[in-house]
Order: C-alpha cells, then sequence, then structure tokens
C-alpha cells in the first residue's frame, strides 16, 4: 500500500446474507457490480457483524482456516474457501492509528467469519486482495463511528473498509417457508425506509439514537449486532452528513438487504 499510487477508496455497509447468498440469481451479480464501480483496492478492512470481542482485536494476518460461524445448511457450505493474503502491513496501520488509551490485542488464529467472505466471494471471487479483519470492541453507535473515524485515513492508502451486517435482521419473524422473494415484513419495510430517509438527510443523531427513534427496531434488530457496523462506515466517510450512494436494495426472505457506500 504507497499513498502516492494509491486511489481513495470508499466506505462501504452491505448486508453480507447467510451462506445461500452465493446461490441467488441476483444478489452476488449485484455485488460484483458494485465492485466494478469503484477502484480495485489495494486491502481490504472488514468489521462484521459476527466479531465482537473486547478490545479491539485485529484478527489473522496470515491465512489461516475460515470461521464457519452457522448452522444447519448444507454441506457444501461448510466448504467455502477464500484464501486471501494476510495483511500484516494492514494491521499495523490499523494498530498505529488507535490512541494510547485504546488498546488492541491481536488473535492470529481467528480467520475471516462469513460478514467477511460471503459477500467478498461475490465482490472479488479470485482472493487475490489481501483482507484483514477488526472485531467490535462493542456495539455502542458512537464508540463505532469514532473507529470509523480513526480508520478513515486508510481509505487514502487504497484500503476498502467494509462495515458487514445486515439492514434488517428481524430472523424470529422471517418465513423461510416463503423463500428468498417473501413479502417482507412491516418492520423490515418501516425500519429500512426510516434508516434510508435518515441518511439521506444526514441525521446521524438520529440514526445513533436508533433504539428509541426507528419504527419496528425492536423487530428489525432484536440484537443490534448486524445493524451497528454502518457506524464505523459512517465514521470512515469523509462527511457523515453527505447522502450515501445506495448501491443495493430490495429485501431477501423479507430482509432489508440495503447497502451503500460514503464517499
Amino acid at each position: 500500500m504507497t499513498s502516492h499510487t494509491a486511489e481513495k477508496m470508499p466506505a462501504l455497509y452491505l448486508g453480507h446474507g447467510a451462506p445461500p447468498l452465493i446461490d441467488d440469481p441476483l444478489w452476488p451479480a449485484q455485488l460484483a457490480a458494485w465492485a466494478g464501480d469503484f477502484p480495485r483496492p489495494k486491502a481490504i478492512l472488514v468489521v462484521s457483524a459476527h466479531w465482537e470481542s473486547a478490545p479491539l482485536t485485529i484478527g489473522a494476518t496470515a491465512p489461516v482456516p475460515l470461521v464457519y460461524d452457522f448452522f444447519g445448511f448444507p454441506q457444501k457450505y461448510y466448504e467455502l474457501q477464500y484464501p486471501s493474503p494476510g495483511a500484516p502491513e494492514l494491521a499495523a496501520k490499523v494498530r498505529a492509528l488507535m490512541p494510547d488509551d485504546e488498546p488492541v490485542h491481536d488473535d492470529p488464529s481467528r480467520g475471516l467469519d462469513h460478514g467477511a467472505y460471503m459477500p467478498l466471494l461475490a465482490m472479488y471471487p479470485e482472493a487475490e486482495i489481501p483482507v484483514l479483519q477488526v472485531s467490535m470492541p462493542d456495539l455502542d453507535p458512537l464508540r463505532l463511528f469514532a473507529l470509523g473515524q480513526r480508520l478513515a485515513p486508510l481509505r487514502d492508502e487504497g484500503v476498502l473498509i467494509m462495515g458487514s451486517g445486515f439492514m434488517t435482521h428481524g430472523l424470529p419473524w422471517v418465513s423461510w417457508a416463503e423463500g428468498p422473494n417473501a413479502v417482507p415484513p412491516g418492520f423490515s419495510v418501516e425500519f429500512d425506509e426510516w434508516v434510508a430517509e435518515g441518511l439521506r438527510k444526514g441525521n446521524v443523531d438520529d440514526l445513533f439514537d436508533f433504539r428509541q427513534k426507528a419504527p419496528g427496531a425492536r423487530y428489525a434488530h432484536p440484537t443490534v449486532d448486524h445493524f451497528v457496523p454502518l457506524f464505523v462506515t459512517l465514521g470512515a466517510s469523509s462527511d457523515a452528513g453527505a447522502a450515501p450512494d445506495f448501491a443495493i436494495d430490495g429485501y431477501w426472505y423479507g430482509l432489508s438487504k440495503r447497502s451503500f457506500q460514503v464517499a
């Protein structure tokens, strides 16, 4: 990664999907087309809904097995591979960007979870770009926004910052029998539209307070881990109040797959 040759990368928030995402007839193509719309990254830094660990923890910087952090799916999904190169240089830069009073741990055995490799299988299937995953130190929107602000300089060095979650994630109320094209429940539509409008208007303070202000929040996110990576993305923005570019919208099994990038 050299700043004099790298192009500035956007920061993304995307829905990573469950393992069957890779077999969806539409969504992988949407992710691939999106990746083709911005410069090829020098490296990718992922903050996923599936890794909360305090303090901030840096995952493997050399190839290790993937984390198959799901259950109940056909065996073929437990055989997926994404042999991307490690990113030790990026790990060192992340560490250097953290304040002295913010401890940073390392977990060299912690591979990429499906919040990282599922979308990357669609976006960069050749697995040639170095990828690093770091944990969410907690689920507080303000703290995650501050983390994004600290990571933002990496964008100037060609690093793609990716917050990976799901815009709505009310799994207990999903009708799996209806399939990927299920009619979305009201809470999923209302929450998605509220967030989209807040992002368009730059109402970051309202988004911070989504638990109290967003319609259907308790159903859209009975746990908030799939929503709050969004705040890392907003923190990494050049202007958190600027309207994002919505690259993907629509629903999958009734859950919003809305994904966007910020400049």
